[in-house]
């Protein structure tokens, strides 16, 4: 019986997440980070992120981002990036790429950084995306940010806001 309900709940999904990552759609997200796994200790860290993106090509969507950070040893720092992400399959699994200006204090130093995630549909068009990044510092390798970011996402398909005639 568990063997069934396991096989029903994977077709289930196999059948929600086709073609929810096809070109034209638009996408809306923003999520929380702040959960850094680093050799620095910190004694509290809170990001917020805004992205946007659209897919350009099925599976394949540029992305563009704001953030800002507070961390309580260090001053209150703001970002600014561009990047790309790649469904790998259709069930939401992602690999993204970014590069991102960041300034804090006066210092400007920009952090190129790999994402790998999950986009889990909730409903049709929104998604909760727990995702694994790292942003390499170019100005102290010290700097650089490993972490876990949770976000959700808005899906906006092409033809979901056309008025019927």
């Amino acid at each position: 019986m568990k063997k069934i309900f396991v096989l029903l709940v994977v077709l289930a999904t196999a059948v929600t997440a086709n073609a929810q990552f096809e070109k034209g759609k638009a996408y809306l997200g923003a999520s929380l980070s702040g959960f850094d796994i680093s050799s620095q200790a910190k004694k509290f860290h809170f990001g917020v992120n805004v992205k946007a993106g659209y897919l350009f090509m099925d599976n394949l969507m540029a992305t563009a981002q704001v953030g800002y950070d507070h961390l309580d040893d260090t001053p209150d720092a703001f970002t600014l990036g561009a990047g790309a992400r790649y469904y790998i399959i259709q069930n939401g699994l992602y690999l993204g790429a970014s590069l991102k200006f960041h300034r804090s204090d006066g210092v400007s130093d920009f952090r190129p950084g790999v994402q790998v995630g999950y986009a889990f549909f909730i409903t049709r068009t929104v998604t909760i995306e727990p995702e694994l990044y790292f942003d390499i510092s170019t100005k102290k390798f010290e700097n650089s940010a490993f972490g876990l970011g949770i976000g959700v996402g808005v899906y906006l398909f092409k033809d979901q806001y056309k008025l019927k005639k």
